[in-house]
């Protein structure tokens, strides 16, 4: 796993993998209220991994908006990674990323500035919960 990478592999693709994160995860909210996470953990699997996905709803905003804010958020994620990465002991980790408080009718512009500290918030509650 590259320190400040994406790879393939750090992505959930598979149907089933979703349907886990959202029937048997847990949700997390930023402290903003902005965004919020579904997780799900498994310990002591074959595989010590970190598996992300970002999904925003279509009722969000237009579909320009709602990639600007997965672009936003996959940025994010990609550079804070290192605070969940550090403390993965015997671990398989299922994370979805979303936007709770967020629209486009609200927010017209959003920036990475306004995203980044809630994704850190984030990650730092499910490092507290899971470790």
């Amino acid at each position: 796993m590259k320190k400040f990478g994406l790879s393939k592999k750090e992505k959930i693709k598979s149907k089933n993998e979703f349907a886990l994160v959202y029937s048997e995860g847990n949700v997390i909210y930023s402290k903003g209220n902005v965004l919020k996470a579904n997780y799900y953990k498994i310990e002591n699997p074959e595989k010590l991994e970190i598996k992300v996905a970002f999904a925003v709803h279509k009722k969000s905003g237009i579909a320009v908006w709602r990639n600007r804010i997965k672009r936003l958020l996959r940025e994010a994620y990609r550079l804070n990674k290192e605070i969940l990465s550090s403390n993965l002991n015997n671990l398989f980790l299922l994370i979805v990323f979303s936007p709770n408080a967020l629209k486009e009718k609200n927010n017209k512009k959003i920036k990475y500035q306004d995203i980044c500290p809630e994704v850190i918030s984030i990650l730092n509650q499910i490092k507290e919960k899971v470790v």
